[in-house]
């Protein structure tokens, strides 16, 4: 093996321990409570909320979308599309914030997409989550039209080793914050899978958005 190769495995080494233990952030996120808390709220037109036909069928498995590629190492995300939506955003790291909830990019940029360090990388077996601004109080952000994403539609996640892992939406839903279905939504399917989430649902001033839209992805290409 060479240096260069020795080198990249002990970065990737160092990126894993620089994680937050899996564990740990597990027993936060199925509380329901650490889920992405964002948006102004400040425009007549709110984003478009999914369809009840476009809910995720739990009965769906990897079979549905025939030959499931293989589970990618890890590698850290660097851009995510969404052709649907006309989705291309820079992504980085975002990870708990003081309160417990999943942290967001900074929301001064609008066209910034967030990946969860506690979960698996993109790609890798278990369940990635990515987080983005809906709005700001200059107008929509990255993932204000997230709800209108309809089943088969396809996110496709660039990441630092080259490779593009592809997924496909299997669903697309909204939860109230106080009751989020934290197991159903981050719990592993034993296959590379997705998350997808920004704010939705009704908005007031005191509170905010009191849900958060959901897209349910699963990895059926790498390129």
């Amino acid at each position: 093996m060479s240096a260069s190769e020795l080198a990249g495995l002990a970065e990737e080494e160092e990126q894993r321990k620089k994680r937050a233990p899996w564990g740990v952030i597990a027993l936060v996120l199925l509380t329901g409570l650490a889920l992405i808390r964002n948006g102004s709220g400040e425009f007549d037109v709110g984003p478009p909320q999914p369809a009840s036909a476009a809910a995720a069928d739990s009965r769906v498995h990897g079979s549905a979308f025939g030959s499931a590629p293989a589970p990618l190492p890890y590698a850290a995300p660097d851009r995510v599309s969404i052709p649907a939506i006309r989705v291309d955003a820079p992504m980085l790291p975002v990870g708990l914030d003081s309160d417990g909830w999943v942290g967001a990019p900074p929301p001064e940029d609008p066209n910034l997409a967030g990946w969860f360090t506690g979960a698996v990388s993109p790609g890798e077996k278990g369940t990635a989550v990515v987080v983005g601004h809906v709005d700001n109080k200059q107008g929509p952000a990255v993932f204000y039209a997230l709800g209108a994403l309809k089943k088969g539609n396809r996110v496709e996640i660039r990441r630092k080793d080259g490779k593009t892992a592809v997924f496909e939406i299997y669903g697309i839903e909204v939860f109230e914050k106080n009751n989020f279905p934290g197991d159903r939504v981050y719990g592993s399917k034993g296959t590379p899978e997705l998350r997808v989430i920004t704010c939705g649902g009704g908005f007031s001033k005191n509170n905010g958005y009191d849900g958060n839209v959901v897209a349910f992805a699963r990895l059926v290409e790498v390129r």
